[in-house]
């Protein structure tokens, strides 16, 4: 588990809460590489009795195949929209204020349709506000939480926008959407062992994208993963971690290896220098320069806990008539 809260982005939920009354439509903006690893429980428990248009941005890196599972997953949901677009493509984001307007319902003639524009840091919030504004208002920027305050903002179609700063949660129980979302660059690279992430991602992409992977790197195998014995031990500070190269099927360290050894991580004496390795792979991953990838689908979705109802405590008649006494 990855445990974390900024100041700012506790300050940032409690002004959320208090604009949610006044607000017609939550525009939530996730990253169509990972729907639901950059989707924030926090924010859709806020935010439930609210209708959504979600906004799968950074659509033209992601899966087109893949994208239309997601779309058609949020479709889906009651009072929820799903779009895919790419935050730069006036086109596509002329779209949003028409959507809005539909999923609003009837409002006043003499106001505009109120919409929330929310998501975690680096999903492109700031990206989509500019292009829905026609003009730089939202500062932007290739790193987590760079909007610090809510801003409101007018544009074309009648809405009302308020943009919010990006908002992480407490905890990311799921480890893997811990890594999917390291990998992408959501989190800052110093949350998360940055070799870690890449070792992990590497697996990830070798099960999901082997021909892309080997392509890019002109790789002639994929090492398929041999069980380490070490990794069901239980850490000193926690549970057993998931061992996420065994759920990938592939030795993500060394196809690391390998790449570092192609691009340049090759030292003196033959030592590999998995941290140049890591570099290459995750910053091309973030460019997009291994092709249109997802990291993950609806599928991957965990279950819901189970939970079970509490017993009810027994009747006074109940125990009177069992014989039960004080």
């Amino acid at each position: 588990m990855l445990g974390w809260y900024p100041g700012h982005m506790n300050k940032a939920r409690r002004q959320i809460t208090e604009a949610l009354p006044e607000i017609d439509v939550v525009v939530e903006v996730l990253d169509a590489r990972l729907p639901y690893s950059s989707a924030n429980p926090m924010l859709a428990e806020l935010t439930r009795h609210k209708p959504v248009l979600k906004v799968l941005s950074r659509a033209d890196l992601a899966d087109p195949e893949r994208t239309r599972e997601w779309t058609a997953h949020f479709d889906a949901q009651a009072d929820t929209r799903a779009l895919p677009v790419t935050t730069t493509n006036a086109r596509e984001l002329k779209r949003i204020p028409r959507l809005c307007h539909e999923l609003a319902g009837q409002v006043r003639v003499d106001r505009d349709v109120r919409v929330m524009v929310m998501g975690i840091p680096n999903v492109g919030k700031s990206t989509l506000i500019n292009g829905l504004a026609g003009r730089s208002i939202a500062k932007t920027g290739n790193e987590p939480a760079v909007t610090k305050r809510q801003q409101k903002v007018r544009i074309a179609g009648r809405v009302a926008l308020i943009d919010t700063p990006g908002v992480l949660w407490p905890k990311i129980e799921d480890q893997a959407s811990a890594y999917r979302l390291a990998a992408s660059g959501a989190i800052r690279d110093t949350a998360i062992d940055y070799v870690d992430v890449a070792v992990v991602t590497a697996a990830e992409l070798a099960r999901r994208y082997p021909e892309a992977l080997k392509a890019r790197y002109k790789l002639k195998a994929l090492p398929a993963y041999t069980p380490n014995p070490e990794a069901e031990r239980v850490e000193a500070d926690g549970p057993a971690r998931v061992d996420l190269l065994a759920l990938a099927g592939f030795d993500g360290h060394a196809i690391l290896a390998e790449i570092a050894a192609r691009r340049g991580g090759l030292r003196p004496g033959g030592e590999v220098d998995l941290h140049r390795g890591a570099e290459v792979l995750l910053h091309e991953l973030r460019d997009g320069k291994l092709g249109r990838l997802t990291l993950e689908t609806p599928a991957d979705i965990p279950p819901e806990p189970i939970t079970e109802p509490e017993p009810e405590p027994a009747s006074a008649e109940g125990d009177a008539a069992t014989g039960d006494t004080a």
